[in-house]
């Protein structure tokens, strides 16, 4: 089996010595977690998510299992072995590490905004303390481990929230009330994220606005994370489709692309909906003059022939199959006036689908008087990685929101003192001073007052215990983030 890193050594070199710099009669801190900026002209907001994901994969499961529930000598031998190579010896505090073990559990406290929550930049979405006296500089020392972890999964929950607000719009203007949003797009990224890991919580993050997605993991992934069960409840779906693949070997059978599309109709999946992919040859061959062909078995088809197209213009593909599906199999005339294709047929195209094109599409459809549930559209890994803006391609990193965990409040000798950074050059850097205290405003935007002690701060304070000593206290549902986040 391979060997599991100490969970003490997930930091920057650099934490293992400040906890020697620290006044030695702190006992406690306070640490924010906040989104200080975007880089992206679109977004002012960022989803609150993941937390729960971090805390049940790291602070509770990985703590145990390579740390508490390991011998001492063991946890404590590996600690030194690694820093006294590298930092050298009798420069640093080992001996916190076996008083943590002897503890048995992370005397950590974590306040935090409910999973789902839109949070304004500026706004804490956590704090993290410490909950025993002599452990004031676990926090800080935590930073680099949740800023790695939490980051990615807030950005991909945000990209899923931008393109479901895109369909809210139009599906407003031009579908009956009773269309699923949920299922107007599909997560195709698996094979682009960065690691498996990645792809999982891309797809947690895309899950919370769609259940349309081809990572398959991340089903038993999102019933791990949020107690949710598939058999029960829409975690998530995927779809029948095909590939090139399949489409080029039995043209190298058949010796035509009809043959193999009738088979499919009728004899494969004649009671199931699925999308076949068209231009391994020439696209609009197929649109054009294979389909009249198969019109009767279309028609009879116990379910809907997503056409698909991959290649050239996704924008003009994707629409000009709709008008030109309207003109073989025509439709009905939605109750807001758009035309809605015949049941059997659709358009569709995967993981091409960036917002500004999503947009397009819609745009266009509506434009043309055709409801945009007409098409069923992919986003791939460029859209869970970078967005293009004005010209400039924009990547997305820890630096898109400035995310960051900054030490704002410590007592010492049973003093109350507010910390805080404000540099005189590069203000977004400027952090809380104190204890933080979010509220709703009289906008109903959420918003925060600092400068607080553990001896004032109001009640009602929206960042709630969500983690202590160990266990989690609070707990989120699929559900209960996917209402607050979409209504």
């Amino acid at each position: 089996m391979k060997k599991q890193i100490n969970p003490m050594l997930l930091m920057d070199f650099y934490k293992a010595v400040h906890s020697d710099m620290l006044n030695p009669n702190m006992t406690k801190s306070m640490s924010y977690y906040t989104p200080r900026m975007s880089r992206v002209d679109r977004w002012d907001k960022v989803v609150m998510f993941g937390l729960q994901m971090f805390c049940k994969t790291w602070l509770i499961d990985y703590f145990n299992d390579y740390f508490f529930n390991m011998p001492k000598d063991e946890v404590v031998a590996e600690y030194k072995r690694v820093l006294d190579a590298s930092l050298g010896q009798g420069i640093y505090d080992y001996e916190k590490i076996g008083k943590l073990h002897n503890l048995g559990y992370l005397p950590i406290e974590i306040i935090a905004l409910p999973e789902g929550t839109m949070v304004p930049v500026h706004v804490p979405m956590f704090g993290i303390t410490n909950t025993h006296p002599d452990f004031a500089w676990l926090p800080q020392a935590l930073e680099s481990l949740i800023s790695a972890e939490m980051w990615y999964p807030q950005i991909t929950a945000t990209v899923g929230k931008t393109y479901r607000d895109i369909v809210n719009k139009y599906y407003d203007i031009t579908c009956d009330d009773s269309v699923s949003r949920e299922r107007a797009l599909g997560a195709f990224d698996f094979r682009g994220d960065m690691c498996v890991d990645a792809a999982l919580k891309a797809g947690a993050g895309w899950c919370m606005s769609f259940v349309n997605t081809a990572t398959v993991p991340v089903i038993p992934y999102l019933e791990e994370m949020f107690n949710a069960d598939c058999t029960k409840e829409d975690v998530a779906f995927g779809a029948v489709s095909t590939e090139h693949f399949v489409m080029c070997s039995n043209y190298a059978v058949d010796g035509d692309e009809e043959s193999f599309l009738r088979r499919m109709l009728t004899e494969l999946y004649p009671n199931t909906s699925f999308s076949c992919v068209l231009d391994s040859y020439d696209y609009w061959n197929v649109i054009d003059n294979i389909l009249p062909k198969l019109h009767k078995e279309i028609i009879d088809h116990n379910g809907c022939m997503l056409m698909r197209g991959d290649s050239g213009d996704c924008v003009e593909v994707v629409t000009k199959t709709v008008f030109k599906l309207w003109d073989q199999f025509g439709g009905t005339v939605n109750s807001k006036g758009y035309k809605v294709l015949d049941p059997h047929v659709k358009a569709i195209y995967g993981d091409s689908i960036t917002v500004q094109r999503c947009e397009e599409i819609y745009q266009i459809l509506m434009e043309n008087g055709f409801a945009c549930n007409n098409v069923a559209l992919g986003v791939g890994s460029f859209s869970m990685h970078c967005i293009e803006e004005n010209n400039v391609l924009k990547p997305f990193t820890r630096d898109t929101f400035s995310s960051c965990i900054k030490a704002c409040y410590a007592e010492v000798d049973g003093k109350c003192y507010p910390i805080f950074k404000n540099p005189k050059e590069g203000g977004f850097k400027k952090s809380q001073k104190g204890l933080c205290f979010v509220y709703t405003d009289e906008n109903g935007n959420l918003a925060y007052k600092d400068e607080y002690t553990s001896k004032n701060i109001p009640d009602g304070n929206l960042l709630e215990t969500v983690f202590k000593d160990g266990k989690l206290v609070k707990e989120y549902t699929l559900k209960n983030i996917r209402q607050r986040l979409n209504g």
